[in-house]
């Protein structure tokens, strides 16, 4: 009777870790979607700016055609990519590509005093680096959660419970944007205090 009373407490507890860490993956993957969402929002907002962004452009520097249409070509793909709902990685490509054409565009301005100190184009400029800091920001959360739910898909025991529920790796949203990959770099000698005069 007693080796009956082990092997239900057993099976008992087995039944309590699968069911555990079934719902385990469920709560982590509705994490990894939910974080997605986020950025998702502050894409469409990056998508939403840059018409008003590129018309303010347009009115200084119209004759820098090439440029505004791939700003504009870029935010169409990236629109799609997102619309498309085709993953992480495939948006992560469309927007690359987005981030590239916006520096051009920033590029340009600089060749414009005029638009560099018009209030509207600072502005937009503004609201476009705090959106940057929030993908950016929403980056590092997703890319941890898709960790955390990669990793657990891959370790053993729960590897088990993954395959026999289809639990697959989700997609890192990654940046090739060199700004953000190169090392930080500080000028101390803009820091110096002028010369004196004598």
């Amino acid at each position: 009777m007693i080796g009956l009373w082990i092997v239900l407490g057993i099976i008992v507890l087995l039944g309590f870790g699968y069911v555990t860490s079934y719902n385990r993956f469920v709560r982590q993957r509705n994490l990894v979607h939910e974080s997605w969402r986020q950025i998702d929002v502050e894409l469409t907002r990056r998508h939403d700016l840059i018409p008003n962004l590129v018309e303010t452009v347009k009115g200084y520097a119209a004759h820098e055609r090439t440029v505004l249409e791939n700003v504009t070509q870029a935010r169409t793909a990236a629109v799609s990519a997102i619309g498309a709902a085709t993953g992480p990685a495939a948006a992560a490509q469309a927007e690359n590509a987005l981030v590239r054409s916006l520096g051009g565009l920033f590029a340009v301005a600089e060749n414009y005093p005029t638009l560099k100190a018009d209030s509207n184009f600072l502005a937009l400029q503004q609201q476009l680096a705090e959106t940057e800091d929030r993908i950016a920001a929403g980056r590092r959360f997703y890319n941890g959660n898709v960790r955390a739910l990669n990793t657990r898909i891959e370790a053993f025991p729960s590897s088990i419970v993954a395959s026999l529920h289809h639990f697959t790796p989700e997609e890192y949203f990654e940046t090739d944007d060199p700004a953000v990959r190169a090392p930080v770099t500080v000028d101390f000698g803009s820091l110096a205090p002028p010369p004196a005069h004598s």
